[in-house]
């Protein structure tokens, strides 16, 4: 199942180029009051949802994908946990790139010696809303990822069960700005993590370590490679990031990026795709 978030935080089931408005199914989530969850009551309610929208779609109105905003769509994520340099081809290029690796050597060590970063919720945003690019004077990067959605409650979970605790994929975008600070300060001004455009539940993703990924701006293909190139899979990710974290529903895990990171600028229009996913269309404008 495909399932969105758009416009004014209406739900949409995506099927092919259009959408059906399942909002009335948010109608089975608990209430909620302050102090609010810590977590996204959406995801950990997932399968009470799914069912509600699958008997609400026929009835629902459709609409077309192409006249409507995309928000991202987990809407409460309680963190975005992000893997650096977790494809081989992209370490071996930061490693030979000042311009990507700027003389710090963190920036060249493999994930398992590095770990894991952590980007800014305020950053995640969906494709309708865009990417605007702050410090121009400096480069800019796309980075096209896998993300996957967890959806129960996960601490030092061990990587042969690990898949239990997915909910779902989504495309990301880890957006970043080159330079010698912190990954987590370069990577997490507002707009710099773009999720969608959609939801793909678990059961339609039943191996998510043999996925084609791109991206191309402009109609110019920048990143091309699949997600059996990745160091640590997703059980492994699970593993690591539940050894240091407790993961919640709702959290999001962004899987590394391939080689060919390239800049982005201003008036630029960029696609990236993943195969069983599809397609996250958006535009670059500045701050």
């Amino acid at each position: 199942m495909k399932l969105c978030r758009f416009n004014d935080n209406r739900v949409g089931l995506v099927e092919g180029d259009r959408v059906r408005d399942v909002t009335q199914a948010l109608d089975v989530l608990p209430a909620v009051r302050y102090p609010l969850p810590g977590y996204d009551p959406l995801i950990a309610n997932l399968e009470a949802v799914c069912k509600r929208v699958a008997a609400l779609a026929p009835q629902s109105e459709s609409l077309s994908l192409s006249d409507v905003k995309l928000l991202s769509p987990v809407a409460n994520p309680g963190k975005v946990v992000a893997a650096p340099v977790n494809y081989q081809k992209h370490l071996d290029e930061v490693r030979i790139d000042p311009a990507l690796h700027q003389g710090n050597a963190a920036h060249t060590a493999a994930i398992n010696q590095i770990g894991l970063f952590l980007k800014a919720t305020s950053s995640v945003v969906g494709p309708g809303e865009g990417v605007a690019l702050r410090m121009l004077d400096r480069r800019n990067d796309h980075e096209v990822e896998l993300a996957f959605v967890i959806g129960k409650t996960a601490s030092q979970v061990k990587a042969a069960e690990a898949m239990d605790y997915v909910a779902a994929y989504c495309i990301g975008l880890d957006i970043t700005i080159r330079g010698g600070e912190d990954r987590s300060f370069r990577k997490s001004p507002d707009s710099y993590c773009v999720l969608g455009p959609w939801l793909v539940t678990r059961d339609d993703i039943p191996n998510p370590g043999a996925l084609d990924l791109s991206i191309s701006v402009n109609g110019q293909m920048r990143q091309s490679s699949n997600t059996r190139y990745m160091i640590l899979d997703v059980p492994q990710l699970i593993e690591f990031a539940s050894s240091f974290y407790t993961l919640r529903p709702g959290d999001i895990v962004i899987t590394g990026t391939p080689e060919g990171v390239s800049p982005i600028v201003p008036g630029d229009h960029i696609a990236a795709r993943i195969e069983k996913i599809g397609m996250m269309e958006l535009d670059v404008r500045a701050y």
